[in-house]
């Protein structure tokens, strides 16, 4: 059977008109990109959203999430099938000259060969996003990972278009980066150092999406809200955003809180300063007489300095205190002395490790034992600045 071509069909429509063959070309033109367009709509706008919808109702909860990617991803598909039309059967629609229809032929390849990177590059975005969705993603982020498929799709299609354009074999343009290697490396010096970050970082889970980690190189302290191959983004607690090279967090060190977020318990440790003046030595019968007034267990068998009576009530309160983790190490000890007095180092854990609490548990805390120092006949250490008003 042989091709038969839309003017032929047209041709009878316009037989006794003094233009039949202009308003036969025309036509044959303007129904050809009618279709296409008609076709692209019906695809994008109807058919594949209607599949969509279709899918999604088999869980609501997962794939809807999912719907920017899955709208990307109808788009360059109708755009593709729209495009596969056009190279398959314009010669039997379209009329124009020999050299406009190889231009066409050209332009038509290149773009088939971009959509179809596009429609890749959609497909991984999908696979993205449905890995996003299992438990162990934040834990194992593979965002780098993507970006280097992603790079390596669009320097393919690259390569494709430029063969096609110049009418060469793939094959040629490779042939000449052998000679552009050492430009190559320097242009993706980044490039390449951040994928091998981001390998070591997934592999080794040094960093994760959620994480707070602190930079001091680059001033970062806060949340992870980004691994990308070749940087990573982190929102400080001033809300300010802070781009850092994914290589550095291999080449330099940093902090991650991770395991304090996970643990049983964040450290508070801070120092209470005591006036070595108010220091002074109790009887058994006043130190049994002050455990009975504040309800603690002491042993008042022989005297005890009075600091060392506050040390035993502090570390009494702290085991007492609801929001005080009793699964980690809890204690009051002495630190040496110094120009600043005699200093009580309270070390233990909060229960719960979000800043918020913790900073007003610590307060708490510290704030409550200071009040209590003159129940014990002591006084805070305090220096003495600016001018003393003398009777």
């Amino acid at each position: 059977m042989t091709d038969i071509h839309l003017t032929q069909l047209i041709e009878p429509w316009f037989e006794n008109s003094v233009a039949s063959q202009w308003l036969t070309h025309t036509v044959a033109n303007l129904i050809g990109l009618c279709a296409l367009c008609l076709l692209y709509l019906v695809t994008r706008r109807l058919v594949l959203p209607s599949l969509q919808n279709l899918i999604t109702r088999f869980s609501p909860s997962r794939i809807g999430l999912l719907s920017t990617q899955l709208n990307k991803l109808s788009g360059r598909l109708s755009a593709l099938i729209c495009c596969v039309l056009f190279l398959g059967f314009f010669e039997r629609v379209f009329v124009a000259p020999e050299w406009l229809f190889a231009i066409g032929k050209v332009v038509g390849q290149i773009l088939l060969v971009i959509i179809s990177g596009l429609l890749f590059s959609a497909f991984i975005n999908l696979g993205h996003g449905i890995y996003q969705q299992l438990k162990f993603a934040k834990e194992v982020p593979i965002q780098g990972l993507v970006q280097v498929a992603k790079l390596i799709t669009f320097i393919v299609c690259g390569i494709l278009s430029i063969s096609l354009l110049i009418d060469k074999s793939p094959t040629y343009i490779l042939s000449g980066f052998g000679a552009i290697a050492a430009v190559t490396l320097l242009v993706f010096k980044d490039t390449i150092l951040g994928l091998v970050a981001s390998i070591q970082i997934a592999a080794n889970r040094l960093v994760s999406i959620g994480d707070w980690i602190q930079v001091d190189a680059f001033g970062a302290d806060g949340e992870v809200l980004d691994l990308g191959l070749n940087t990573v983004r982190v929102r400080n607690w001033d809300n300010t955003i802070t781009t850092i090279p994914t290589y550095q967090l291999i080449s330099d060190s940093f902090k991650n809180w991770r395991a304090m977020q996970q643990s049983s318990g964040r450290r508070i440790k801070r120092p209470i300063y005591i006036d070595m003046h108010s220091l002074q030595t109790w009887s058994g019968e006043q130190v049994a007489s002050k455990a009975t007034e504040l309800d603690f267990e002491i042993d008042a068998s022989q005297p005890l300095s009075n600091v060392s009576v506050f040390r035993k009530y502090a570390e009494h309160y702290l085991r007492s205190h609801p929001k005080i983790s009793k699964e980690c190490v809890l204690m009051v000890r002495s630190l040496a002395p110094s120009e600043k007095g005699l200093g009580l180092e309270v070390y233990c854990f909060s229960s719960n490790t979000q800043w918020v609490p913790y900073e007003q548990l610590q307060a708490e805390v510290i704030e409550y034992l200071v009040a209590k120092l003159s129940d014990f006949e002591l006084r805070p250490f305090q220096a003495v600045t600016g001018q003393l008003k003398l009777d």
